[in-house]
């Protein structure tokens, strides 16, 4: 399924601010231009970009439908109240909260609603594909409360289930996070559940990455296994940049929403709540399920293609949208081939890879996702062919002698096959 978006209609801008003009014009042209593998990014639907852009962008709406702090909010109220319906049927929950304005404001939610300061979480370590926000040093999540981290095998790189078990009966945790940034295989949230009963803990799963694979019925629910879910609302759900939680637990559900407001956050960007409504109901059709399996389907392909020209993929392979290349075999750096690969029209992620001894900005790996191509119309064949481009730059990077100047030429053919933008 594809729906290629409409060029934003900003002549008003142009004649009142010539300079942005420009430059949103030449970030369009770049868009437009490059082949996005970006795991965290996608493209929206034309009704997506003008419900965000709408007169909704000027409402204050501090509260919740029918219980606002502002007068005028009865059309803003139906809005987040279909955000919200939308929502729920798309994950099969009894709650959901719309208001966060990103996935990392969504997970503090959820601590500011069961955790006190000092607590202990057990999350997924950042170097092996976790997420700063599930208790890095440098975030608040890391400096509020006490974090254990479990890891994946390091031959297999899978997630070491009978570990984390030890691990969390030592720790003792009030939360484990399931979910992570660059994990490309299947999580198992009934085991999980498991684990965190056994330590009497809440399971919190973090599904930003896999949401869209998740409605798709193509990546198993949370639920009923996890006690609340939480999600951004980009990535392979095709929204706006925002965020979202989920439950089945009321008591948890009105936690959560006295944790967004007045806890964490005043008025909800009621613009972008739209868009998300929007979003959800994409995501509630048919042929969004076809989308999110082709999803997959494509990083499998160009998975397959680097594989076969001699390249490690961390995990063998993936069973969802997103890949890591591991470049310590080729004595490579992953901020060298993101760079490389950019210069002729690839946009990607340097990224750790586990036991990455390398900092995390120079990394020695690459991350890839194939959410952004697939709405563009991308293909098993032309992602594999992706893969094959990649490998040209990563072989040069070597001194394999390769035409870089066709590998760009064929990048572009490729984004002219499968435009990002309707021109209409």
């Amino acid at each position: 399924m594809t729906y290629p978006s409409l060029r934003p209609a900003i002549s008003p801008l142009k004649a009142t601010d010539p300079e942005l003009y420009d430059i949103l014009q030449r970030e369009t042209q770049r868009q437009e231009h490059t082949i996005n593998l970006t795991a965290s990014e996608n493209t929206v639907a034309a009704a997506v970009m003008e419900a965000q852009g709408s007169s909704l962008t000027n409402k204050y709406a501090e509260g919740y439908p029918g219980r606002r702090y502002y007068g005028g909010c009865r059309h803003a109220d139906e809005a987040e109240t279909l955000a919200i319906e939308r929502c729920k049927a798309l994950f099969k929950s009894d709650f959901a909260n719309v208001q966060p304005n990103s996935g990392s404001q969504a997970n503090q939610a959820v601590f500011l609603a069961i955790l006190n300061p000092g607590d202990t979480i057990l999350s997924l370590d950042l170097a092996a594909g976790g997420h700063l926000t599930h208790g890095a040093p440098i975030n608040l999540s890391g400096r509020w409360f006490n974090i254990a981290h479990y890891s994946v095998d390091p031959q297999t790189h899978l997630l070491d289930y009978e570990a984390m078990a030890k691990l969390a009966k030592q720790a003792k945790p009030k939360l484990i996070i399931a979910g992570a940034s660059a994990y490309p295989r299947t999580i198992d949230f009934a085991r999980m559940r498991k684990i965190a009963d056994e330590v009497d803990a809440y399971l919190l799963a973090d599904i930003s990455h896999i949401a869209g694979l998740v409605v798709s019925d193509v990546h198993p629910s949370p639920f009923p296994h996890a006690h609340v879910a939480t999600s951004t609302t980009h990535k392979t759900l095709r929204g706006p940049r925002g965020g979202l939680i989920v439950t089945n637990d009321e008591a948890l559900a009105k936690k959560i929403d006295s944790a967004i407001f007045p806890g964490m956050q005043g008025g909800p960007m009621m613009h972008t709540i739209a868009a998300k409504a929007v979003a959800f109901g994409l995501a509630l059709k048919p042929d969004f399920a076809d989308y999110s399996r082709q999803v997959v389907k494509n990083a499998v392909a160009l998975a397959n293609a680097l594989t076969e020209r001699g390249y490690s993929i961390t995990s063998g392979g993936t069973d969802n949208h997103l890949m890591l290349l591991d470049l310590r075999a080729q004595d490579l750096t992953g901020k060298q081939a993101e760079a490389a690969l950019e210069d002729v029209g690839i946009v990607s992620n340097k990224n750790g890879v586990p036991g990455d001894p390398r900092k995390p900005w120079v990394t020695s790996g690459v991350r890839f996702g194939t959410p952004t191509i697939t709405s563009r119309g991308f293909d098993e064949a032309a992602a594999s062919k992706v893969g094959h481009l990649i490998a040209d730059v990563v072989d040069s990077l070597q001194g394999i002698e390769k035409d870089l100047t066709k590998t760009s030429q064929d990048v572009q053919e490729l984004c002219k096959a499968f435009p990002l933008f309707d021109e209409r």
